[in-house]
């Protein structure tokens, strides 16, 4: 049974026979071609014809002689449907050479409707900025999220399932996988060919080895504060010579290709952004799990990547929180005002709610503030403060 991801089928929906190029960006694998060719279906139902529809995946070999703009351009006007709307989809439309010249020449055709994928958050944001800007909307795809992910394995045993979820990854691909070296072999593959293809390729970088290290790095530290400093140390007195200036390109290429989300710190007394203090969250705890083995599960930082993806998902913008000497899990702005977030696994523990709640009662405004514990207690509130167990918050429409 293919999953229906109706947010992203919602959002091109929306953006339907509109003259603006619908750009459906996220790490490989995250359900895009397939988002894609779901929406071929739904035209062909609402009487769209196959000539209409213009599909190029540009990882199939059968188009590698589209790899240039011209040729590309050429091939699709030579199929354009007169007097008829086209519906153009061109999936990982970076890996043809200049490709934003053929996607400006068809959108400026009034029977074009333009839809492209891509897997590297650098090559279109700063291509798209430069000849396409303001002609373009940008739907950044993740993995499944916990709710996609329960609709289609059933809502029993929310715990176990959600134990699922984190060991398992959340690639739509191994929602029904449970063979262990099956879900570590197809990990094994993205892991590799997002590195070598988005980052060792993109970046020409010549130590591979350095690259991984770095990467282990950072899967090892998600959702802490994090400095390029630190890195740079820890790698050096670890034997991994590397300079301060790769640490950064590294980082920066493992965020570009989407599967690393940085977060900054925000001054909530100061109202000010703060320029140090950084955190780093995964795409999928699913990929920590494989290249750190399945004792390396930390269910706190495992909890906080999770809501910090759903945040995302919710259009939220996303910070880390500063309150005098304390830390805010989140703020979240988003169109109804701001709120905010603290995580926990568990604040059974009388002095661990104390600590949970201190950084959300420092905090002056009215705002909303929520705790989001993985207990199974009614809902509560604390001053205003409401505690809600995470795995409900995480189901809500």
């Amino acid at each position: 049974m293919m999953m229906i991801r109706e947010a992203y089928l919602d959002m091109l929906r929306g953006s339907k026979n509109r003259q603006i190029i619908k750009v459906v960006t996220g790490i490989r694998r995250c359900g895009k071609s397939t988002v894609l060719e779901m929406f071929q279906d739904e035209l062909k139902k609402e009487g769209v014809t196959d000539e209409q529809i213009i599909s190029v995946n540009f990882e199939d070999p059968d188009y590698d002689d589209l790899k240039t703009y011209k040729a590309l351009y050429d091939y699709i006007n030579s199929k354009l449907q007169p007097d008829k709307m086209n519906y153009v989809f061109l999936d990982e439309i970076g890996l043809v050479e200049e490709w934003q010249k053929c996607v400006d020449g068809l959108f400026i055709k009034k029977n074009c409707d333009v839809y492209i994928t891509g897997s590297n958050r650098y090559m279109l944001s700063s291509e798209l900025a430069t000849l396409l800007s303001g002609r373009y909307i940008e739907i950044e795809m993740l993995p499944l999220s916990f709710r996609e992910y329960i609709s289609y394995v059933g809502n029993d045993d929310l715990p176990k399932k959600y134990r699922t979820y984190l060991e398992n990854s959340s690639f739509p691909y191994l929602v029904d996988v449970s063979d262990r070296k099956q879900i570590r072999a197809y990990l094994d593959g993205l892991y590799h060919t997002v590195l070598l293809n988005d980052v060792v390729a993109r970046k020409k970088i010549a130590n591979a080895a350095i690259l991984k290290s770095v990467t282990k790095f950072m899967f090892d530290n998600i959702a802490n504060i994090t400095s390029m400093n630190n890195i740079t140390e820890t790698l050096n007195a670890n034997g991994r010579k590397i300079s301060l200036p790769t640490v950064e390109t590294y980082i920066e290429a493992l965020c570009e290709c989407f599967l690393l989300y940085r977060i900054g710190r925000y001054d909530i007394k100061g109202k000010q952004h703060l320029k140090t203090g950084d955190k780093y969250y995964l795409a999928d705890v699913g990929l920590r799990t494989y290249l750190l083995g399945r004792n390396s599960i930390d269910t706190s930082k495992a909890l906080e990547n999770v809501v910090y993806l759903e945040l995302l998902r919710r259009g939220y913008e996303v910070f880390i929180g500063k309150i005098d000497e304390y830390e805010v899990d989140f703020i979240a702005i988003g169109d109804r005002g701001t709120e905010y977030y603290q995580v926990s696994v568990t604040t059974r523990d009388e002095k661990t709610l104390e600590r949970e709640l201190r950084p959300l009662n420092g905090i002056s405004d009215h705002n909303h503030k929520v705790l989001l514990t993985l207990d199974e207690d009614p809902l509560t509130s604390y001053n205003g403060i409401e505690k809600i167990n995470a795995l409900e918050w995480l189901l809500e429409p």
